[in-house]
């Protein structure tokens, strides 16, 4: 009987409050009306048939729902060690926090991190460190466009509007113009609020072609124009794939499509707004160059290139054949890991699909070297990227410049709070709730999104110099240090495999999956090799 234990107390307690207030002691219908609740919720969980729990244990297992619901936020700020990444540690948070306030950020004591631990990593320093230099670094992409861009080291990621709010997109646009870096849009193209503030702008095109589609959801010249040779908009993006979701397309229910997001993806209000998971302006690795090539004219000769998370290699290997035999280049490439973060995303996407960022960018950088094609295209990387060490690694690795997203959402305030799906988002970062986004003060956030990146780039500087470095384009493999076991250490330049130039001209390296899947790759194709299918086929009975 203890399992009914409070349910019955709650029914005793009301019955003796309601003879105390009928004996004409009125205050005692304070008690009647809290324990008459309490037994009324009780005799409800008795009644119901959907949870075995809440019959069970009456009133009772609410209290564990309870404790569930503020499980996260417990083990947030109470157990989990400040090291501990889930998905960024207390220690990444706060570095960003106090960055994006120019407050002090130098630690005392020595590092937390246990240097002997698996898989930490180091910068090699010199014992002729370089003398400080700006830290403003550049890359320049489309070098043969009409109409180059030279772009920071350090950008936001493509976060769209409607996942945003609209003071989350002022503020982060603000302090890119302040700051001069730029913003991507994602793929739910350019809203009146990238628009206030004037920063850059790489306009990201999905599958839905928001902002650039006909009354059929297909991409539409003339609207794409419209939009693309607007001087704020400097490079153009397709978006392939993303990594917290890569290969599923989306529903924004029409409940949720606002006159506002109608306006801005170019969808009619009162009906669902579908991005498919595939595009229908190409269906090949050439189409899709040929797509890219369409773009930069009618952009005017502005950059243009795409971005993807990588899933099947001989997919990737059809684009760069396509590349090399073809000689139809895009300008950059940004590739997205599949740590990458997302408003909502299913649970086993956001674990296990698609290839980390470390690998895919290897993958990509390799390719290109291997097709003598890496001078002429721009790398871009994106994948929980909040420090200047994540930066330099990240650059050590292949990639030109970094893109963050949840870095940016944190100089917002972003406090982690996992509720981007919930339109609950007690920072008024990630809702259309105006009661909740009309809180986010714009000038006061657009300051610190400017100082984030300004503080972490003059850490990037201090790391460079300490290398006997200048520039984020001499980084290199060697310079990033990794323990791989309890006596053994070696370089990013060691532990990964390097292609030369002209190791993928008419013959194959001696690399895993080079060797498994160059010679099948198609440059018309998407389709699986042969070798693939077949083993698909073994499986038959």
């Amino acid at each position: 009987m203890t399992r009914y234990s409070v349910y019955v107390a709650s029914l005793v307690l009301t019955v003796a409050c309601a003879i105390l207030v009928f004996l004409h002691h009125p205050y005692w219908l304070w008690g009647l009306a809290a324990f008459g609740a309490v037994a009324a919720l009780g005799t409800a969980d008795l009644l119901q048939t959907k949870s075995t729990l809440r019959r069970n244990y009456p009133v009772m297992a609410h209290f564990r729902y309870g404790l569930e619901s503020i499980g996260p936020e417990m083990r947030q700020y109470f157990i989990e060690a400040d090291t501990a990444e889930v998905p960024f540690s207390r220690q990444q948070r706060a570095l960003v926090y106090q960055r994006s306030k120019s407050v002090n950020d130098v630690r005392p004591f020595g590092s937390q991190v246990d240097v002997y631990g698996l898989d930490y990593e180091w910068i090699n320093h010199s014992l002729a460190p370089s003398a400080h230099v700006a830290h403003d670094f550049r890359v320049t992409i489309g070098e043969n466009t009409a109409q180059p861009y030279a772009a920071s080291v350090f950008n936001i990621s493509a976060m769209s509007f409607g996942s945003l709010s609209a003071n989350a997109i002022r503020a982060l646009n603000k302090g890119a113009r302040l700051g001069g870096f730029y913003h991507d849009t994602g793929e739910g193209s350019i809203s009146p609020y990238h628009r206030e503030n004037g920063g850059d702008l790489v306009w990201e095109i999905g599958s839905g072609y928001f902002g650039c589609r006909d009354e059929r959801g297909l991409f539409s010249e003339e609207r794409f124009v419209a939009n693309a040779t607007d001087a704020q908009v400097k490079m153009i993006e397709i978006k392939l794939s993303q990594g917290a979701k890569p290969g599923h397309g989306g529903v924004l229910p029409a409940a949720k499509v606002s006159a506002e997001i109608s306006a801005t993806r170019g969808v009619p209000m009162g009906q669902d707004c579908v991005s498919p998971a595939a595009h229908t302006a190409f269906d090949s690795p050439l189409g899709l160059l040929k797509f890219v090539a369409r773009l930069r004219e009618l952009s005017g000769g502005k950059p243009v290139g795409f971005k993807l998370a990588i899933g099947h290699p001989w997919e990737w290997f059809g684009i760069a054949k396509a590349m090399h035999e073809s000689g139809l280049l895009p300008d950059f490439i940004v590739v997205d890991g599949a740590e990458g973060g997302t408003g909502a995303a299913p649970a086993e996407f956001i674990d296990h699909v698609g290839v980390p960022m470390h690998e895919a960018l290897m993958l990509v950088h390799n390719t290109l070297v291997g097709l003598e094609l890496r001078d002429k295209i721009r790398i871009g990387a994106a994948g929980r990227i909040t420090s200047a060490f994540d930066i330099a690694r990240t650059l050590a690795m292949g990639a030109d410049w970094c893109n963050a997203g949840r870095g940016y959402m944190f100089a917002l305030g972003c406090i982690q709070a996992q509720s981007c799906h919930t339109d609950r988002c007690p920072t008024g970062i990630a809702t259309q709730d105006p009661s909740r986004w009309n809180k986010l003060d714009v000038p006061d956030k657009s300051t610190r999104v400017f100082h984030f990146h300004e503080n972490t780039l003059k850490a990037l500087r201090d790391l460079l110099c300490a290398a006997g470095l200048r520039h984020t384009s001499e980084i290199g493999p060697e310079h990033i240090l990794r323990r791989v076991s309890p006596t053994e250490v070696r370089s990013l330049g060691a532990l990964y495999n390097f292609l030369a130039p002209g190791d993928l001209i008419g013959k194959i390296p001696a690399h895993a999956v080079f060797q498994s899947f160059w010679a099948g790759a198609r440059s018309d194709s998407f389709a699986a090799p042969e070798r693939v299918l077949a083993m698909r086929a073994s499986k038959s009975f």
